[in-house]
């Protein structure tokens, strides 16, 4: 049998050990100088529900939402970067996966809802103890395509089109 508090308290439990490599990955960034057209940081999470992972891109970003990329004889970081490889956030047992999607399709809504407060705020905490607070640009994460966005610097989840503002 599964619950809601159970489910979540597990994915807390699956991403703790991803820290340290994710605190690393972001103090690289955060000691980064970005390229002048770089106006501000976007991470975007990537999640597959079917098989409970999750990847996380670094975006440089103008603030017309499009990509800065790097450029011969430009100093300093643009484009894209990748800050966590794909990493099983959930895990179900073969033998329980039938329970499970049945459960989860009786709580689906709030558990895509928490399943993305959780990550967001994983990352925070990560992005946090690698110095983010020093970054200079506005700084977003959010899952792709989901239209909400935390705000990294403010620590407020806010309509995705208003880190564009």
């Amino acid at each position: 049998m599964f619950t809601v508090n159970e489910y979540l308290a597990s994915i807390q439990e699956n991403l703790a050990p991803h820290t340290e490599s994710l605190v690393n990955q972001l103090k690289t960034l955060t000691a980064s100088t970005f390229a002048a057209d770089v106006e501000l940081l976007d991470f975007a999470a990537f999640i597959e529900p079917l098989s409970h992972e999750v990847s996380i891109t670094l975006f440089s970003m103008d603030r017309d939402a499009n990509e800065v990329f790097e450029e011969e004889g430009t100093p300093g970081f643009a484009g894209s970067k990748s800050v966590l490889d794909e990493i099983v956030y959930a895990v179900v047992p073969d033998n329980q996966s039938e329970a499970f999607d049945a459960f989860y399709e009786e709580h689906e809504e709030t558990l895509i809802e928490e399943e993305q407060r959780l990550i967001g705020e994983w990352f925070r905490t990560c992005f946090e103890q690698a110095g983010g607070a020093t970054v200079e640009l506005p700084c977003y994460f959010g899952v792709h395509d989901e239209g909400q966005t935390l705000d990294l610097k403010r620590n407020v989840w806010i309509d995705e089109e208003e880190k564009w503002d």
